[in-house]
């Protein structure tokens, strides 16, 4: 299936392509391409089953997979760095192990390897229920009690209203299907191909994750010795609470991985 797809920066540019996690979107990343990545195409796919593009099932890692080369195919993109975040990183991996020519490094930001099966059950119950709210100002109320003491208000103010939809109810709803993201957590209980990814790659993990303990980043070194590791404050949404820290390790990592020198801030 051909994912909807966000772009930003010079068609003619180096691409790279970013994959957001479960129950986000691809506009997650706009402000990172628009202010740190001016010297890439940057392409950000809705995922399978979230934002605008397709709800329908299967929503396991196979689908996920055909769904990015087929779009990136569309797009023209033979090869590119990989940025992912969450199950985007985890997709990211899965992508690098079965087709290794189309992805010229990894770049990681607090990806969920390998969630233990209680925990993805877990969370998995939580999602179930459907969420919602009165307002938007309500959403972005209930995200920040969410997040940690990082976590922006700003941000969340100018991201989350885009992530909305107002239903026949009036009420605002996250544009996701829960049925998705319930299936992603089951493909996140499985145990990555980390023995079949070879390119170089970049792990930015936030010093209060609850998805990357500091045990599962031992044993990703220990399968990947040659993996960089960046910690960076607050918690798993990097790109909302250490923008600033993620963005200088992602723009120094793809200067020596993609030979693209870091944008002017």
């Amino acid at each position: 299936m051909r994912l909807n797809l966000h772009e930003w920066g010079d068609p003619a540019a180096p691409p790279l392509v970013c994959l957001h996690g479960v129950t986000a979107d691809g506009a997650r990343f706009q402000r990172l391409a628009e202010e740190r990545l001016a010297r890439f195409r940057v392409l950000a796919p809705d995922l399978r089953g979230h934002g605008f593009s397709d709800w329908e099932p299967p929503w396991d890692l196979d689908t996920h997979v055909g769904d990015l080369l087929e779009t990136l195919d569309s797009a023209g993109v033979e090869r590119s760095p990989i940025l992912g975040h969450s199950f985007g990183g985890r997709l990211a991996l899965e992508l690098a192990a079965r087709q290794p020519e189309r992805v010229e490094c990894l770049l990681l930001l607090d990806p969920a390897i390998w969630v233990p099966p209680p925990i993805a059950l877990d969370r998995a119950d939580r999602i179930r229920p459907d969420t919602s709210f009165r307002s938007v100002a309500a959403a972005v109320e209930w995200r920040l009690g969410q997040g940690t003491a990082r976590t922006p208000r700003r941000v969340l103010e100018e991201e989350l209203p885009s992530h909305l939809e107002q239903g026949d109810d009036s009420r605002w709803r996250f544009r996701f299907s829960r049925s998705a993201v319930v299936a992603a957590y089951g493909e996140l209980a499985k145990p990555p191909p980390l023995e079949r990814v070879s390119v170089p790659i970049l792990l930015v993990r936030a010093a209060d994750s609850e998805v990357v303990p500091e045990v599962l980043v031992d044993v990703f070194v220990a399968s990947l010795p040659a993996a960089e590791v960046v910690v960076v404050p607050g918690g798993h949404v990097v790109m909302w609470d250490a923008f600033d820290e993620a963005a200088d390790a992602i723009q120094a990592f793809l200067a020596r991985c993609a030979g693209v020198p870091p944008a002017p801030v």
